[in-house]
């Protein structure tokens, strides 16, 4: 069941090569499972499919991640991955995830900024075009968020 204030959500269990020896998952698996619901939730968004070579030849690199643990992951979890685009802005787009347990529990809040980059430079350059409209859309489609 998808969190309040998200459109999308994704399942999968915790594998015991993420835990430790408490049975706890590892605190940098976190941002890998971030990493499995974005590319799922590109996935469903069906930018791929609509903009083709455009979309996969844009490129977004991590800028910032705050990750707020507030109850552990533990071996035998299903997570739900919740995700939304919390804001869009010149040349980054924030990213908010909500990582909850099989009981609807909130475990982790990660917000992730990431910057549109022109790859031979390395720079950030604008989002623009048909990329900026896709995304925009994305945006004003979301439910309301809930405080």
């Amino acid at each position: 069941m998808t969190r309040p204030g998200f459109a999308f959500s994704t399942r999968f269990k915790v594998r015991y090569a993420e835990i430790d020896g408490q049975k706890v998952v590892f605190n940098s698996r976190y941002l890998e499972y971030a990493d499995v619901a974005v590319t799922e939730y590109w996935e469903w968004t069906g930018i791929g499919e609509v903009l083709g070579k455009l979309w996969h030849e844009t490129e977004f690199h991590v800028r910032r991640a705050a990750v707020d643990y507030l109850r552990p992951l533990v071996l035998g979890d299903t997570i739900e991955a919740s995700v939304r685009i919390e804001r869009l802005g010149s040349s980054s787009i924030t990213k908010r995830f909500e990582l909850a347990n099989q009981r609807g529990e909130l475990c982790t809040v990660i917000d992730m900024v990431s910057v549109h980059v022109h790859l031979p430079s390395g720079r950030p350059t604008p989002i623009e075009g048909d990329v900026r409209q896709f995304l925009e859309a994305l945006v004003a489609a979301q439910p309301d968020r809930v405080a």
